[in-house]
């Protein structure tokens, strides 16, 4: 297929091309802002699994430039932005780079430093793992990184803050419903609209953090396993079973962003220019340092070592 064939398959892969957007993801925040209002107040804020950016460009856009650009705010009133990742990625106005581990405590200690001792207003991780197809291994793997991201944010977010999230719904999703409840009143799994239908994707919304009374961080782990068993104990394996039949949990749910806008799953016709042909643009800004480029390099220097192989027996 040529290359405009996924800008007439994907829309918003389109859109994001078109608009500056490092990834189609960005409307994905974009549409939860508009049924959550999440930026409202927000002046700092932290970008977990950021790479390659996209969320920190909607953050950039909708917080840090526009108080740049008000003549009544002064330097020390300009939003905070701090994105982490494992992974380098490309500079993006009034985002604070750190490359570590959402899992290390000493990732929260640099965050907080760069807030000047204060906590965030407001925790958004759109990270994932590679998926493998098998709905149940992808789901268990996404909640291990999403209670990762729990763990920093028991660390950097202050009392009333919000957290989104990126979620595999399966038949674990009432357990992890009841694990974020603990720690934030409102929690409301969302579908934005550029999320396709086909797609077990979801975003869990959490507002007003208030940990338990007495809530050490480092207990964590052992608090969350204890959700998994009806009686509390912790000889039990962590299971969203319980959960089920007369103890059935019922999450909102929620589909936001403009429902007569575009079909993410829909093919849309390209726009032509005046000689009837259309311009297929580039990526806005391709990953400067992807975890697959090593493994890229090392088959490239196989397939070279195996032409020179070649030459040789052809040789003699």
């Amino acid at each position: 297929m040529g290359k405009a064939s996924r800008d007439k398959r994907d829309i918003y892969y389109r859109k994001a091309k078109e608009e500056g957007w490092r990834a189609r993801s960005a409307f994905k925040l974009l549409q939860i802002d508009e049924e959550f209002n999440i930026f409202e107040g927000v002046k700092r804020v932290v970008d977990l699994c950021a790479a390659p950016g996209s969320w920190s460009q909607v953050l950039s856009r909708k917080l840090y430039l526009p108080a740049k650009l008000s003549p009544d705010t002064k330097d020390v009133d300009l939003p905070l932005i701090v994105a982490i990742d494992l992974q380098p990625m490309a500079p993006i106005e009034g985002v604070i780079q750190v490359q570590g581990d959402i899992t290390n405590a000493k990732t929260a200690e640099v965050v907080i430093r760069h807030f000047d001792g204060c906590k965030a207003d407001l925790v958004v991780c759109d990270g994932a793992p590679d998926v493998t197809g098998l709905h149940d291994m992808d789901e268990f793997v996404q909640s291990q990184l999403i209670l990762a991201g729990l763990t920093i944010v028991t660390h950097i977010l202050k009392r009333g803050g919000k957290f989104i999230a990126k979620i595999f719904r399966g038949k674990d999703t009432s357990l992890l419903y009841c694990q974020l409840k603990l720690f934030f009143t409102e929690v409301t799994f969302a579908k934005p609209k550029s999320s396709r239908n086909s797609s077990i994707e979801a975003f869990a919304v959490c507002e007003n953090y208030s940990p338990p009374e007495g809530f050490n961080e480092k207990d964590l782990h052992r608090l969350l396993e204890k959700i998994g068993s009806p009686s509390g104990t912790e000889d039990l394996d962590c299971s969203s079973a319980w959960l089920e039949g007369p103890n059935k949990v019922y999450i909102p749910f929620l589909a936001c962003g403009d429902l007569s806008g575009y079909d993410s799953d829909r093919s849309y016709p390209l726009p032509k220019a005046a000689d009837g042909t259309y311009q297929c643009l580039d990526p806005v800004q391709p990953p400067i340092a992807p975890p697959y480029k090593r493994a890229l390099e090392m088959k490239k220097a196989s397939s070279q070592g195996i032409q020179n192989l070649d030459k040789l027996s052809l040789g003699t």
